[in-house]
Order: structure tokens, then C-alpha cells, then sequence
């Protein structure tokens, strides 16, 4: 009898919350900067959206102090996600930025879901998936510091996971790693474990306690774990950090003080490292510190004792909310009382301690927060194994998928994964070690594809996976950035409404719509996308006059910059030539960074500047008119050279020459912007 009532008391509450569920079309869980543009991009296309995050901040990473993008070639970037870094620029007076504060970040989120009238749940957390066969059905979500006694319903065509831990997907039961593959998996070579001298303690760093003295015991943050095979696999993550905003403006700087649980033991190998090292300065030297506006920072890792708290991170990618909030708490106890360490303890050079008291936590970011990051750098956690597993072989182009959906640049990164003994095979002595660190890069941008955001058919049919997409450690490590992310959300968002529409399965929908829809309306609001003209992207735009070297660009646009650095001896022009889809009023910038090089005959300035102005020919339907623009001292990458009324087809042109030139001239990229999509 008693076993009768408590199924028929389960059918009532199953019955009460369906009755009562929140039903939307798409439910995306996770408010990161990915989730905050799959959110908008649903909205804008004209479905009921609900966006869920278990904190009260929008934005993760973006918003929670890595103002510092990284993204390696800004080629890749397209859509809302390049709208966002227009709207940074907006703000700092630019026509496009990539270095901000948080809180303008947070901000510039938080309007997205306000302009699409994205409904929104903060503070809730995911507790459990319904799911029948292989659909999702429902999700049931409580506040995230409840003990899941009161728990609401969410039933959804279609799901997005845009958590950096990919909790949504786990437990739909879609299939998923934690760590390293072995390079024997998938015939890679930069996978498993790797100990390389990057980020790496220098050589003749004592382990012990007592310098010599093994019965001393390990200084802290060393493992005993044997160092195993190179390339081999395992269940390790890269270290997690919190990117650091700190100010050195007296009337915005607060001291950074002792932390409650501070222990300076845990700083011990850094006073080794540094009485090797000798840095001159902390920046480089302790930390790496980047330049944010308004005298505030970046601060990453650097070297073999910093912000990155290795090996503490093994257990967070599927513990649960409460055992995640345990590990952040560590970190940040960890990276405060790293800094005041640094700053005050009188055993650190008194130069370095100088320099570090400098800086504070900024007064205007994280008000809620005590003036300290509120999102920890959870550089890899869950990935999924899906339809499609993106891999080195992608990263260098030697495997280019067909059915791109968004493109990735960065370096092949991790971080290190453990801090271990070592064998000095030199002096027989034992030494400390950090393992993991890997920094491969040199390859142009490359596609990712939309078969590694969705899982495998069998698992499930209505679910994307944008940020614990499919990809190996390796390769994840590549795609792993914040505005790549961004172009993945949306990719998911417009594939989700395409699913809807058509009553398809991810597995299903026309990947060529998809991949036309992207790039027709890349703003989601229909307006006419700009026209970019590259010497890689579209050759066939361009038309090269004289013997201009091709440079590798590397972090610069598109794989290659075209310059000349002849002083104008020779008449030399590259024109670009648009496919103006109508008439109208449209901004024309170039892009002209620092080139990578000098180069030429011998005897040539092999580091010669820029040239201080460029000459350019624009010619705007039947008018033709020289414009010489200021190239040397410039406050942005991209140049606003004016406002042009060009006419439909190919009759319109812009030509760069190095016609008076007094250093070395840039042709690289040519952008056409119509004028109702430009921003004061």
C-alpha cells in the first residue's frame, strides 16, 4: 500500500510541474558570453527564449576580467561576435576595440538581453534532464543556493549548453572526456602529457622543505605522481586561474590586504624561482600583466609560480555545485594571498614588492563582489564526444571540414596540468617541474565544424553544444576563446531556430542554409552586411601592381599582409575592387597594423617604421578622388578613411599606393561598411 501511494505521489508531483513548466522554444543554460549571444540571436529570430545562469552575472570570462582578448587573428571573428567588439570600440571612442573593462562588458551584455526581451532566470542551477528517447523533454532548475527542494520546469523545443562545464549536456547523457586523449588516438602529436620550458621553473629548483632534506617533505603544490610517457592520456585539466583586474589609480585603488586563510608556505617555490631568475620588474618577471583602459589590467599567468594554481582543479569539471564553489574558494584564496605575497612578504625582493604595491582591486568593478572577479578562468572542463571531434589535423589544415559554421585562430594552448618531481638527468638531483604547457601555433585561421557542436544522433537530436563542443584537449585548446565562442552560440542559435522551423534534428538540418543564413544576415536583424576585401580572403578582389612583399601576418588579419618598403622608388598599387550589392552611403576603413617585418634588396631598413601617411585612390561610381590618410600614429588597427556614395556592381574601387612614401606602406584589408549599420 505504502509503496502504491508514494508512485501515485510521484505522478501528482510529476503532473504539478509539468501543469506549471515555463515553455519556450529555445532554453539555452549557461550565461556566458556564448550563452548571452545565443540568447539574443533566438530572440531576435523570432523565438520565445529563456536564458538561464547560475550566477548573477552575465558574460563569464568576458565580463569577469579577461579583457585582454585573445583570438590570435581577428579574421575569424564574424556576426554578433564582431558586433560586440564594435560596440567595445563604441565605447572607448573606436571604431572597434579588444582590450575592456568588465563592467562595460557586463554592461554591453546585459544590453543584448534587454534589446531582444530575452527572458532571463539568474541565481539557478541545473538539477536534473527529463528526456525521452532521444529528445530532451524538460529541465528541472532550482536556485542555485537551495538545497533543490524547490525546483521549476523548463520544457523547450530545442536546449543550448553554453556552460563552460557542459552540465546540461552530462546529463542528457551525452557522451563526453575529461582530460587528454593519448596522441596515439587520434594521430596527433601535441596531445597527453608534455613538459616543455615554457611557464617552467628553471633548472635547480629544490623540492623539499629543507633544500636536500627528502624526509622534509614536498613544498606545497608538488605531486609525487610519476611523470608518465610524452603524448600519453590521462584525466588531468589545465590549470585554472582568475584573470585579474586590478588598478594603479590611487583614487580607484583599494590595498590589497592579508586574506583570512592566507599561508605563505604556498608561495615557498616562488622565492626560489625569483632568486634564479632575477626579474627586474613583476610584469613578465611574477605575473603577466596586460594594459585594460583607465589604468586597469589583465593579469594572467607567467612562469613557474603564479596566478594558475596547478593541479587543484583535477576534480571540478563534474563535482557538484556546492564542491565547485569549495574549489573557486581555494582559488581565489590562492590568487589573494598569491598577490599580497608578492607585495609584503619581505623575503621577496624589495623592488618587486615595490612594484606589486602599485596596484589594487578598482573601486568600480565588481561591486557585489568585493572588488574581485566573480568568474573563475575554467580553461577545459567537460568536452563532448559528438558527431564530429575537431582535432589538431584541423588546427594545421591538414583536415578542412565543408561544413564550417564559424572559424578559430588561436595558438594550440594548455596550460600546465601538474606540478611533479624530476630527475635532473644532468645532476642526478631532484628538481620541480610543471608538465602540460603547450604554445603551437603559426596556422591561418581554420573552420570548425557544425558537426562538433551537436552530440551523435543516438544520444540526442535537440541539443547544441557550442562552448564543450567536440574537440580534443589539443585542439580545444585552439578553439577555446571567448569571441570564437560567441560566433559558436550564435551558429547554435540560428541552427536551432532552422531545427525548429523544419521540425528536423540538429543531426538533420540543411548545413548549407545554415552556413547561408550566417552570412547574409551576420546581425540577425536583416540589415545589409559589410563587405570585407582581404588579399588571402578574396583574391580575386584584388588586383596587384609592382613587386609588394607577402608577409605571414600571424595575430594580424587573415593569413598575410601585403607591404613595400621602396620609398615610392617604383610605382606600386593594390586595388580593391567590391561587388556593390545596391547604391547607397557606405564608411570605408583599411586596415593598417605595424607590419611584421622590414625585408627587401640588401642594404634596406630591415626595421623601418611605418610609413606616417598612406595615398590612396577611392573611386565612388563616376568620381575619382585622392585621399592621403595618417598611418603611423594611430589609435586602432582599423582606419576610417570617410563616407562614399558607391554605386551597384564593380565600378567602385579603392587603391593603396606607395606613391610618397617615407617607410614601409600596408596593404592588407579593405572594409566597406553601409552607413545605416555604423555607430556614433
Amino acid at each position: 500500500m505504502k509503496k502504491h501511494l508514494l508512485v501515485l505521489l510521484s505522478v501528482l508531483i510529476q503532473y504539478a510541474y509539468q501543469s506549471h513548466a515555463q515553455e519556450v522554444d529555445v532554453c539555452v543554460y549557461g550565461g556566458t558570453s556564448a550563452g548571452v549571444i545565443a540568447a539574443y540571436t533566438a530572440a531576435k529570430s523570432g523565438k520565445k527564449v529563456l536564458l538561464i545562469e547560475p550566477s548573477r552575472h552575465f558574460g563569464g570570462l568576458s565580463s569577469g576580467g579577461l579583457g585582454q582578448t585573445d583570438i590570435g587573428n581577428k579574421y575569424a571573428i564574424t556576426g554578433v561576435a564582431r558586433d560586440f567588439y564594435r560596440r567595445i570600440g563604441q565605447h572607448y571612442g573606436k571604431f572597434e576595440q579588444w582590450t575592456f573593462e568588465p563592467h562595460v562588458a557586463e554592461q554591453l551584455f546585459n544590453d543584448y538581453i534587454k534589446k531582444a526581451n530575452v527572458s532571463v532566470w539568474l541565481e539557478h542551477r541545473l538539477v536534473r534532464v527529463q528526456k525521452q528517447g532521444e529528445k530532451i523533454q524538460a529541465i528541472e532548475v532550482t536556485a542555485s543556493e537551495s538545497k533543490g527542494e524547490k525546483v521549476r520546469l523548463v520544457k523547450a523545443k530545442m536546449f543550448i549548453d553554453c556552460t563552460y562545464e557542459g552540465d546540461l549536456m552530462a546529463q542528457a547523457g551525452v557522451s563526453y572526456i575529461v582530460g587528454r586523449e593519448a596522441n596515439s588516438q587520434y594521430n596527433e602529436t601535441w596531445n597527453g602529457v608534455q613538459m616543455h620550458d615554457k611557464h617552467q621553473f628553471p633548472e635547480g629548483i629544490d623540492p623539499y622543505k629543507t633544500p636536500s632534506d627528502p624526509s622534509s617533505g614536498l613544498l606545497w603544490g608538488i605531486s609525487t605522481a610519476a611523470l608518465a610517457p610524452t603524448g600519453s592520456g590521462d584525466k588531468l585539466l589545465q590549470a585554472y586561474n582568475f584573470r585579474l583586474c586590478l588598478t594603479k589609480d590611487p583614487a580607484n585603488r583599494i590595498p590589497i590586504t592579508k586574506p583570512a586563510r592566507y599561508d605563505s608556505t604556498m608561495y615557498e617555490l616562488l622565492l626560489r624561482q625569483v632568486a634564479v631568475e632575477k626579474p627586474a620588474h613583476i610584469n613578465w618577471g611574477v605575473l603577466h600583466i596586460a594594459d585594460m583602459p583607465n589604468s586597469k589590467t589583465d593579469i594572467n599567468n607567467k612562469g613557474g609560480l603564479s596566478t594558475d594554481m596547478i593541479g587543484m582543479n583535477h576534480s571540478f569539471a563534474e563535482a557538484d555545485f556546492q564542491t565547485r564553489k569549495k574549489i573557486i574558494k581555494e582559488h581565489e584564496d590562492y590568487t589573494k594571498g598569491f598577490l599580497y605575497f608578492v607585495g609584503h612578504d619581505p623575503r621577496m625582493p624589495q623592488h618587486l614588492r615595490q612594484q606589486m604595491l602599485e596596484w589594487g582591486y578598482p573601486k568600480d568593478e565588481y561591486l557585489d563582489n568585493n572588488h574581485f572577479s566573480h568568474q573563475i578562468y575554467v580553461r577545459e572542463a567537460r568536452r563532448m564526444v559528438g558527431e564530429y571531434v575537431m582535432t589538431q589535423h584541423n588546427c594545421e589544415g591538414r583536415e578542412i571540414v565543408k561544413d564550417g559554421i564559424g572559424m578559430a585562430a588561436y595558438t594550440m594552448d594548455s596550460h600546465n596540468c601538474q606540478r611533479i618531481l624530476f630527475k635532473n638527468p644532468t645532476t642526478g638531483k631532484m628538481e620541480v617541474r610543471n608538465e602540460g604547457d603547450v604554445q603551437v601555433g603559426g596556422f591561418p585561421p581554420y573552420p570548425i565544424s557544425y558537426r562538433s557542436l551537436i552530440p551523435r544522433k543516438a544520444e540526442c537530436q535537440n541539443l547544441f553544444v557550442p562552448v564543450c563542443l567536440s574537440a580534443t584537449h589539443i585542439a580545444y585548446g585552439s578553439i577555446r576563446m571567448e569571441p570564437v565562442f560567441m560566433a559558436l552560440g550564435q551558429a547554435a542559435a540560428v541552427a536551432a531556430v532552422q531545427a525548429i522551423n523544419s521540425k528536423k534534428a540538429v543531426q538533420e538540418i540543411d548545413i548549407e542554409t545554415l552556413q547561408r543564413t550566417l552570412k547574409i544576415n551576420p546581425l540577425v536583424d536583416g540589415s545589409q552586411p559589410e563587405i570585407l576585401l582581404d588579399n588571402d580572403v578574396t583574391p580575386k578582389n584584388i588586383q596587384v601592381v609592382g613587386d609588394w612583399q607577402t608577409l605571414k601576418t600571424g595575430s594580424k588579419y587573415a593569413a598575410t599582409q601585403l607591404t613595400d618598403n621602396s620609398l615610392g622608388k617604383t610605382v606600386k598599387s593594390v586595388r580593391f575592387t567590391p561587388e556593390i550589392p545596391q547604391n547607397g552611403e557606405y564608411e570605408l576603413y583599411i586596415y593598417n597594423p605595424n607590419p611584421t617585418g622590414g625585408g627587401g634588396n640588401p642594404g634596406d631598413a630591415q626595421n623601418q617604421s611605418k610609413a606616417s601617411k598612406t595615398t590612396l585612390k577611392v573611386k565612388a561610381g563616376n568620381q575619382e578622388q585622392e585621399r592621403v590618410i595618417s598611418t603611423r600614429e594611430q589609435v586602432s588597427d582599423w582606419i576610417r578613411v570617410g563616407s562614399f556614395s558607391l554605386v551597384k556592381g564593380n565600378g567602385n574601387f579603392v587603391e593603396i599606393t606607395n606613391q610618397n612614401a617615407d617607410g614601409i606602406v600596408v596593404a592588407d584589408a579593405v572594409l566597406f561598411v553601409p552607413k545605416h549599420t555604423v555607430r556614433r
